[in-house]
């Protein structure tokens, strides 16, 4: 026991100062922790028959982040992932997942992680929860069925056969057996596809509850507004090959400092008369759909006004109107293409 006040006031302080740099020490840990590499990909190629449809690409994933895919069809992105999930053989490269060779302990790996097909392999006779039910049984440890159930909304598909659900309950299905063992990373590809609305934005909120637990989510998708609401990186490729890699709003910024005049018209776009409107950086045309980007958005759209009056386009001029960039355009600029949804 201590009878020196000052000597205990002098020990009470140690410990207070010690607390301080414990929880300094975990805040620190926590954050590292958080931005622990949970994917590496290096050098990953793969051909079919002469076409290369990964060609040479290295990224890398961090715990707790949703990392989106972006591009054409052909781009090579499904196979990529398919090659990541272990449902493919790469050529050469290396793949390294939760910190295990992606080849040596492939048995392991799956484990941990979920997938979800683009196109779902149900079991036609099976009803929705013998589905999950048998799925569950094939991981060490699997989640409630009816906690999942609940969470992609299908409690009412509950006895129904998965022959006879919708595409979009078909979907959800698939979704739930992608998470049926809480997996550490999960796999989505084109998880939006034929869902309405409302489902969409119900599985967007199962994504980023994810997140905030710490999962880490792959995602390959055709929707732009889901890249950009729930994605906290892309990686646009092309060709089999990365051409870009950031946030969604750093790809707008790097690539686009303009605002886009936008208009549809019936009559062939004269795209080298919009090109020298002022302050005119770029015109795109895609299909009767054409957008002038523009860095002083009021001079171009005096100069657009002038000319579709002098030309008697106006009325061809259909839905015309100014908005800022945004991923599409970066989309757009990057390949040359729009996602068709």
């Amino acid at each position: 026991m201590l009878n020196d006040p000052g000597k205990h006031s002098a020990l009470v302080q140690g410990e207070a100062a010690l607390d301080m740099e414990l929880n300094s020490i975990r805040i620190k840990t926590q954050v590292r922790v958080k931005g622990d590499t949970v994917i590496s990909v290096q050098n990953l190629k793969k051909t079919y028959e002469n076409t290369t449809v990964v060609n040479d690409i290295s990224f890398e994933v961090t715990k707790g982040e949703i990392f989106g895919l972006l591009g054409p069809n052909g781009a090579g992105k499904t196979t990529s992932v398919e090659i990541i999930e272990g449902l493919r053989k790469a050529d050469s490269g290396k793949i390294s997942i939760l910190g295990l060779d992606g080849v040596k302990n492939a048995g392991e790996i799956k484990q941990r992680i979920g997938i979800q097909l683009q196109i779902p392999a149900l079991l036609p006779l099976l009803t929705v929860e013998e589905v999950i039910r048998l799925f569950g049984k094939v991981y060490r440890r699997s989640l409630p069925v009816n906690q999942l159930m609940a969470l992609l909304s299908l409690e009412e598909s509950r006895k129904v056969q998965t022959k006879n659900l919708s595409g979009g309950q078909q979907q959800r299905l698939s979704v739930a057996m992608a998470l049926v063992n809480d997996p550490e990373i999960t796999f989505l590809d084109e998880p939006s596809t034929g869902l309405d609305p409302q489902s969409r934005r119900q599985l967007w909120s199962v994504i980023e509850e994810m997140r905030q637990r710490g999962k880490t989510v792959i995602i390959t998708t055709h929707f732009m507004e889901e890249a950009e609401k729930l994605c906290d990186r892309l990686m646009i490729m092309d060709h089999g090959k990365i051409i870009a890699t950031g946030a969604p709003q750093e790809l707008i910024n790097t690539h686009f400092k303009e605002s886009a005049i936008q208009f549809e018209t019936d009559a062939r776009a004269d795209v080298d008369a919009f090109k020298k409107f002022p302050a005119v950086t770029e015109v795109l045309v895609d299909n009767n759909e054409v957008v002038i980007y523009s860095n002083n958005i009021q001079l171009t759209m005096s100069a657009a006004l002038r000319y579709a009056e002098t030309h008697g386009a106006m009325g061809q001029m259909k839905n015309l109107h100014v908005r800022q960039s945004t991923l599409e355009d970066v989309f757009l600029k990057l390949t040359g293409r729009r996602i068709r949804n």
